[in-house]
């Protein structure tokens, strides 16, 4: 990764060239992965490419020759698009699943006659929320478990509160999370002797009820859920907390109720969208037992729960568009003068674009084109993308949004 690579990227492709010649396996190039300025932030995209290409290709390969010669073998990426095996890479995959469940949550939803939803995906370690009114949103700049990522994907937010987080009382407060139990040991209910989680305080209340699952649980994998151990361990946190072991396990579920309200607060009410008008789309293995409490946090009235809520992921992907992504970086003052400029651009993105969906053999009739312009204010970081057209259009538009968000 060089510095200026963004805007003259020969000195790169020479680098490029020439290790690939010394026979390096794996070699991601810092303008072909991302050619975004913010040196930090496309050297640590370029690093994660670089981390996850070989052991994705080796997975890739093992399941299409798995496969054979007949079907089509496609990945989702990050950005809530399909595209063919061979050109997933790395910095592609970093949030794929979620974002199926993104799409399969917008498209359920519009079946369903809701404009606007707000996506609940609660699984075992995590809960991803989303925000949908109209248009799937992206973001060119996330933070990923500490590391900067310069690559579309899907707007997801995420906070340690699933099934599996481990609850905890000291220093006289009660905490969900963020520490899991994973799915070995699991909760305590699954009889592997693992600790108190929010599935344990589901069945401590009772909404979750060992008579409906199967006999899948303890060592030899044919015991119901555990009831009893639950109990036990909320009835020794009741002593030291003075209270019923029920009331010690709701506490807890208020507090992963909030962790998540708050999550979704942060997509919307605070970046100027009232969610009362939303509908709760929630789905994942855990967003039943939470949505009506989420929602009543919330002040929302409606809640979805589609009949393939539990996998709804895996669903969102078949019903995803095969797409292809080109961003570049201009920088420059927004002018009458630069509209020129932008319009280039956006033919030359465009046809590179075109050609890797026909290599997909995607019919140029069957492709819708999409362009944004990401414009900020002089001197500040926040970039707010607008639809690219006539210069007044975009300034009215960023400057409609700029003052929803701000």
């Amino acid at each position: 990764a060089l510095m200026h690579s963004w805007k003259y990227p020969q000195h790169e492709q020479a680098v490029g060239k020439l290790v690939r010649e010394m026979g390096f396996g794996q070699v991601s190039v810092s303008h072909e992965v991302s050619q975004l300025v913010k040196l930090v932030g496309r050297g640590d995209t370029t690093v994660v490419d670089a981390y996850l290409s070989p052991i994705l290709r080796r997975y890739v390969n093992q399941v299409a020759e798995e496969l054979g010669k007949g079907p089509r073998l496609m990945f989702m990426m990050s950005s809530g698009g399909l595209t063919a095996a061979e050109l997933f890479q790395g910095k592609d995959a970093i949030l794929s699943g979620p974002a199926g469940g993104v799409v399969g949550a917008v498209e359920t939803a519009s079946l369903a006659g809701f404009e606007k939803m707000i996506g609940f995906d609660m699984g075992g370690t995590s809960t991803d929320v989303s925000h949908y009114d109209g248009e799937l949103e992206r973001t060119f700049e996330t933070e990923v478990a500490g590391v900067r990522m310069r690559a579309p994907m899907m707007r997801i937010h995420t906070v340690a509160a699933g099934g599996g987080s481990i609850l905890t009382y000291k220093d006289g407060r009660f905490q969900a999370g963020p520490d899991s139990a994973g799915a070995n040991p699991g909760p305590a209910c699954y009889r592997r002797g693992g600790p108190l989680a929010v599935t344990d305080a589901n069945v401590m209340v009772g909404k979750l009820r060992p008579e409906f699952f199967p006999a899948i649980f303890g060592p030899d994998q044919d015991q119901k859920l555990d009831a009893e151990t639950v109990r036990e361990k909320f009835a020794q946190l009741a002593k030291e907390v003075g209270s019923t072991p029920e009331e010690v396990a709701d506490g807890f579920l208020k507090i992963a109720v909030e962790n998540m309200a708050n999550a979704i607060k942060k997509i919307s009410v605070q970046r100027g969208y009232d969610v009362t008008e939303y509908a709760l789309n929630c789905f994942g293995g855990a967003g039943g037992q939470h949505a009506c409490a989420v929602a009543d946090a919330l002040g929302m009235k409606t809640v979805l729960i589609h009949p393939f809520s539990g996998i709804l992921s895996a669903y969102g992907m078949g019903l995803a568009r095969i797409r292809a992504n080109r961003t570049r970086a201009l920088v420059k003052p927004l002018s009458q003068e630069l509209e020129s400029e932008l319009q280039a651009l956006e033919s030359e993105l465009e046809k590179e674009a075109r050609a890797e969906l026909s290599e997909q053999e995607v019919s140029d009739s069957s492709v819708s084109v999409f362009s944004r312009a990401h414009i900020r204010y002089d001197g500040t970081d926040t970039a707010i993308p607008v639809t690219l057209g006539a210069m007044d259009a975009m300034v009215s538009e960023f400057e409609q949004t700029h003052r929803k968000q701000f």
